[in-house]
């Protein structure tokens, strides 16, 4: 059917496996090389993953998986302006992957639900994390990268035995945290939401909350001298090792 006519929008079946799908994304991109396409799988590993990554598909899900978020991602395949990847991987194993991706919304929303996908843990976990990386891959794109998408920012992502850790860089010049008043975290206790106001007349739009969300979800935050750079780690205990098809 590829061959015979132009489709906008390819999604593959449950029934199939994510390997299977990757294999079927390769025959597509030979005939069709810029057709967007989604893989929805019942049987997925974090390896099939990043073979889809390479692929270029435009997202991926495994069941079970959020229909508010799949939603989303349909509509972000289908409006906008003519496609191209946005992501470019590095180098990738299911522990340490490595990639560059544009500074837009759109790529961003694509990377996190890759991530997500990625992630080998169990739920509570896999959440956390995924909130977190989201909350510092925003921050990155909007405050060091001012969404001009001819920017690119840089992340690594390592699946160690008892953690995991995940590295955001920007192309921005950095921050000092003690210089950000427009972030919550910054709030005195006398006064929990000053940085509304100071947001307000800056022109930024209403948050400011990433930064103390994701202190407050991962173990350890830690920037750069520069402020462009940041690592997050989340330390796994050994119960959560065996939950959630994670395996110590």
């Amino acid at each position: 059917m590829l061959k015979a006519q132009p489709y906008d929008l390819v999604l593959t079946g449950g029934e199939t496996s994510g390997s299977q799908d990757v294999e079927l994304l390769r025959q597509i991109r030979i005939v069709r090389p810029h057709v967007r396409l989604i893989i929805i799988t019942s049987e997925s590993t974090p390896a099939d993953v990043i073979g889809a990554m390479r692929e270029r598909a435009f997202s991926y899900f495994s069941e079970p998986y959020s229909m508010s978020a799949f939603e989303q991602m349909l509509l972000l395949a289908t409006t906008g302006p003519v496609w191209d990847e946005g992501i470019e991987v590095l180098s990738a194993t299911p522990q340490f992957l490595q990639l560059v991706a544009r500074c837009d919304r759109k790529t961003a929303d694509r990377l996190i639900q890759f991530i997500h996908e990625i992630a080998d843990l169990p739920v509570k976990e896999r959440d956390a994390v995924g909130l977190a990386f989201r909350e510092m891959l925003m921050n990155a794109i909007e405050h060091g990268a001012r969404f001009d998408a001819t920017q690119h920012v840089a992340i690594s992502y390592i699946r160690a035995k008892h953690m995991v850790l995940c590295r955001v860089k920007d192309p921005g010049e950095g921050f000092s945290l003690e210089e950000a008043t427009h972030a919550a975290i910054m709030n005195p206790p006398s006064d929990p939401i000053r940085h509304s106001a100071i947001r307000e007349e800056q022109g930024l739009r209403p948050g400011g909350f990433g930064i103390l969300v994701t202190k407050n979800i991962i173990d350890e935050l830690i920037y750069s001298e520069t402020g462009n750079e940041v690592v997050l780690i989340k330390y796994l205990k050994p119960e959560q090792l065996t939950e959630g098809g994670a395996v110590e």
